[in-house]
C-alpha cells in the first residue's frame, strides 16, 4: 500500500454514512484539514507526515496513538498512516466528566466546545471509519494499548503536569526503543506543567529529543543519530522551512520552525516602480508628439490661401454679428 506524501487532506467522497452526516455540526462537515478547528501548525504537519512516511519506507511497524484530540486535527492526519493490521486509538475525555476538580476545570475553561459527535464527524470526513476511540482519562490507555505494540504516540491531552508525566511514562510503555513520542505545549507560557513533564523525561527517564518545533516536542527512547541524519537532509530541500542545531546537556538538537510567507525584496519594488515611471514617461511623450503634430498641422491649414481667402470672406458677417452681441 502506498501513502500520499502531501498533508494538505481532501475529504473522503460518498464513503460516509448517511447517519454520521446527520451528526454534523451547524456548519457542516469540513472540506478540508484548515476547516478543522484546532492548533496543528503546518510545519508539524510536515513533520508528522515525515516521521510517519520514514517508518513506512523502514518497513517499521505498529499501532499508533493520539491522547487528547480536540476536534481531530491532528488525528485526521494521523489516521491516514494507519496501515492494514494496525491500530489508530484516540483517547479523550470528549464531554465527560474528569476524574478531578483540576482537570475538570481545565476542561471547562479551555475544551468546552468538545464533544465526542464533533470529533467523529470531522474525522469522517476524511475517513470511511472511526480510530479504536477510548472515551476517558488518559490514565486508562494501557488498558486498551499493549507494552511495545506502538511506533508512534502523540501526548496532546492535559496540561497539568501530574497528568502529563503519566502520559509520558504510558508512551513509554507502549513505544518500542526506538518508537517516536510527540508532546504538544512543551513551551507555552501558560503550560509550564507540559514543560515540566517533558523536561524531567528528558532528564530522568532517558527520553532523547529528535528535534523541536515551536509548538512540539518530537523524541525517542532509541538512538537519535539516524532520525537526525534523515531530518536534516531532508530539512536542507525545504525552502520554506528554517533549522539549526543546538547542543543541549551534551545531545544534537534540531529546532525546526516554518518560514514566514516571502515578501517583495526592496530591489524587486525599485525595478516594478521604474518600470511604471518609464511607462508612464513613454506615454507622456507620445501625448506631446501628438499635441506637436496636431499644432503644426493647424498652422498649416491658417497659412493656406484658401483659410486665408476664406477669413476675408466671412470678415464682414462677423463683424456684423459681433455688434449685435
Amino acid at each position: 500500500m502506498t501513502y500520499a506524501s502531501s498533508f494538505a487532506l481532501s475529504p473522503l467522497p460518498s464513503t460516509v454514512t448517511l447517519e454520521s452526516r446527520m451528526s454534523s455540526p451547524e456548519s457542516g462537515p469540513p472540506a478540508s484539514l484548515d476547516d478543522v478547528k484546532g492548533w496543528f501548525p503546518k510545519i508539524d504537519q510536515s513533520l508528522f507526515t515525515w516521521f510517519l512516511e520514514r517508518q513506512d519506507r523502514l518497513g517499521e511497524t505498529g499501532d499508533l496513538v493520539e491522547l487528547g484530540s480536540y476536534l481531530g486535527k491532528s488525528a485526521i492526519l494521523m489516521g491516514r498512516h494507519t496501515r492494514d493490521g494496525e491500530t489508530f486509538t484516540v483517547c479523550d475525555l470528549f464531554d465527560s466528566e474528569a476524574s478531578d476538580h483540576s482537570n475538570q476545570e481545565e476542561m471547562a475553561r479551555s475544551y468546552s466546545s468538545l464533544t465526542r459527535t464533533a470529533f467523529e464527524t470531522n474525522y469522517l470526513a476524511f475517513h470511511d471509519r472511526l480510530p479504536q476511540i477510548v472515551q476517558g482519562p488518559t490514565s486508562m490507555i494501557l488498558d486498551h494499548v499493549q507494552p511495545g505494540s506502538c511506533r508512534f504516540v502523540h501526548v496532546d491531552a492535559s496540561h497539568l503536569y501530574e497528568h502529563v508525566h503519566g502520559d509520558i511514562r504510558a508512551a513509554h510503555v507502549m513505544l518500542p526503543t526506538g518508537g517516536v513520542i510527540v508532546c504538544d505545549d512543551y513551551r507555552s507560557e501558560h503550560t509550564p506543567g507540559v514543560s515540566a513533564a517533558v523536561w524531567e523525561a528528558v532528564t530522568v527517564d532517558g527520553l532523547r529529543p529528535i528535534c523541536i518545533t515551536p509548538q512540539k516536542f518530537y523524541g525517542t527512547w532509541g538512538d537519535i543519530g539516524p532520525f537526525q541524519k534523515d531530518l536534516l537532509n531532508w530539512l536542507e530541500k525545504q525552502e520554506d522551512v528554517w533549522h539549526e542545531v543546538q547542543q543541549v546537556a551534551g545531545q544534537e538538537l534540531v529546532r525546526i520552525k516554518q518560514k514566514p510567507a516571502s515578501k517583495p525584496k526592496k530591489d524587486d519594488q525599485v525595478r516594478k516602480l521604474k518600470a511604471r515611471l518609464a511607462e508612464a514617461e513613454e506615454r507622456r511623450a507620445q501625448a506631446e508628439d501628438r499635441l506637436a503634430g496636431a499644432r503644426k498641422e493647424l498652422g498649416a491649414v491658417r497659412n493656406s490661401v484658401s483659410f486665408k481667402v476664406g477669413r476675408k470672406a466671412t470678415a464682414l458677417p462677423r463683424a456684423i454679428r459681433g455688434k449685435r452681441k
